[in-house]
């Protein structure tokens, strides 16, 4: 794992990635400015007070989930949630090898709402895939992971390819650890797991092949696990695995089953992922076209079967083999090109392009839903409501080595995520406070949050304070109040 680079290098990599997708590039990471230091009282991992009814914003409701911190460029995300309740996230490493272009990671320690850039798995892409490229253009990034977990071992799989051609592969590494500080933490490469073009997949028609793209590992009723894969081409196809290899069984191609088409030119489907719930396997796919920015027309849909190996049929009985499959999320508000996902419990993660971010519009971004399953299929809520302050912060006036509370409140969906931040220039520039208060649930999509300063010093006297509500959609910031810190006996305002 590489560790995080500094904050120069972390906006060239932002820069890099944004150029690379052909966006344009704006103010990417806000200056610094010479400012006092400010501690709040709490952590994110610890729920704060308030007078009054809620409960901490991590219990969330079917829906969206707002997330905050370093959620992007994310694309193509495999969430996992941990033993010990920290969130991963890994994704396509960035173009022209950038960071070495392997998988990325992100993590989250409250439960998925505020992230973290972890690093990435290798500094540099195996020289065997290089290799395996060496008649042409060699892979710029490694694309598509997907974690999965059996008997103790983690399996990561990811994929390399040439953009527009199906000259791919689907590799694998393993580990006994996700956390990076474990002793033991150390990706291992286990090499390739299957490439395409392959043949021998159907006697009745020997051109029929996929694109070795977009693996998503699940099992049978009877333990036994299988790959979905498959990107444009023939579609999406099944082939079983083994344990512990986490490759292909031998005579794999002749038990492989072809169990999603679009019939249609093109044939815009992949990313394929299959869940469990109930009584029913839930394949959800990607219909269109991605990596386009402002321009893509990803959407997800989804088929259901009693059998892992099908037939998959969406809501009105369609065969997604044959043309079928349910859009269950689509574009709205700032949300563009949905797509590239996987699923944890009743969680979806997934990538889209962000029309609400100024600094660079349409960077691809980290998005979550939880799953509403009704009636045996997965719904999601798609309502835009960008985020409207309800309640703003007061004025407050302590003593040096005291503290000081703000509070503030505000509507929006998906539910909004409060993050304070100071500034020491008159507004000038804004720093976020480093240990952000838990956002909490005060009713249907409102939201609270209240910020605790403390150990005031006289240095702070002075300093602006503002929440900034947040959004898949948009953002609301509080009017900044003043924060006045006066010596012992001073004629104070009760915080």
């Amino acid at each position: 794992m590489t560790s995080r680079p500094p904050h120069s290098q972390l906006r060239q990599r932002l820069t890099t990635a944004a150029a690379a997708l052909g966006l344009s590039v704006g103010l990417i990471l806000t200056g610094t400015a010479t400012a006092p230091v400010v501690q709040a009282d709490t952590t994110r991992n610890t729920p704060q007070t308030w007078t009054g009814q809620g409960t901490p914003f991590t219990q969330d409701l079917p829906g969206g989930k707002t997330v905050v911190g370093e959620t992007s460029p994310i694309h193509d995300p495999a969430l996992i949630i941990d033993d010990d309740g920290t969130w991963y996230v890994y994704s396509t490493g960035l173009v022209n090898r950038e960071n070495g272009g392997t998988i990325q990671i992100w993590s989250s320690q409250d439960e998925g709402t505020t992230w973290d850039y972890t690093g990435t798995v290798w500094d540099r892409i195996p020289a065997w895939i290089d290799a395996h490229f060496s008649d042409g253009e060699l892979p710029g990034n490694l694309w598509a992971p997907e974690i999965y977990e059996n008997d103790g071992t983690y399996y990561l799989y990811y994929s390399a390819s040439r953009f527009g051609g199906n000259n791919s592969l689907t590799a694998l590494a393993t580990n006994t650890t996700l956390d990076p500080s474990d002793p033991d933490y150390e990706w291992v490469d286990r090499g390739l797991v299957i490439s395409s073009p392959a043949s021998g997949l159907d006697p009745n028609n020997p051109g029929k092949t996929f694109n070795a793209i977009d693996a998503g590992i699940v099992e049978g009723e009877d333990g036994t696990p299988y790959m979905a894969i498959g990107s444009f081409w023939y579609g999406i196809f099944l082939v079983p695995i083994e344990w512990p290899s986490g490759k292909p069984v031998e005579n794999w191609q002749a038990q492989t089953v072809n169990i999603a088409d679009r019939f249609m030119w093109g044939n815009p489907i992949e990313a394929p992922y299959i869940t469990k719930n109930g009584d029913y396997y839930y394949l959800f796919v990607s219909f269109d076209s991605c990596c386009r920015g402002g321009d893509s027309t990803y959407k997800i849909a989804v088929g259901r079967s009693t059998s892992v190996t099908g037939p998959y049929l969406d809501k009105d009985g369609r065969d997604l083999f044959g043309g079928g499959g349910s859009v269950v999320f689509d574009a709205h508000g700032a949300i563009t090109g949905p797509g590239g996902q996987s699923v944890f419990g009743d969680y979806l993660a997934f990538h889209y392009y962000d029309g609400a971010n100024e600094d660079i519009p349409y960077f691809p971004t980290l998005g979550l839903q939880k799953i509403n399953w009704v009636d045996g299929w997965p719904e999601f809520n798609q309502t835009v409501d960008l985020p409207q302050v309800t309640q703003a912060p007061q004025p407050v006036s302590a003593v040096v080595g005291s503290r000081a509370t703000f509070r503030a409140e505000a509507t929006g969906t998906p539910a909004p995520v409060a993050q304070w931040e100071t500034s020491a220039d008159d507004g000038a520039t804004w720093q976020k406070v480093a240990d952000q208060p838990v956002t909490i649930n005060a009713g249907e999509n409102l939201r609270r949050s209240q910020l605790t300063l403390k150990h005031l010093a006289g240095n702070q006297d002075g300093l602006l304070v503002r929440a900034v509500f947040s959004n898949a959609h948009g953002s609301a910031a509080t009017e900044p109040v003043t924060h006045e810190v006066t010596a012992p006996g001073s004629r104070q305002v009760r915080s």
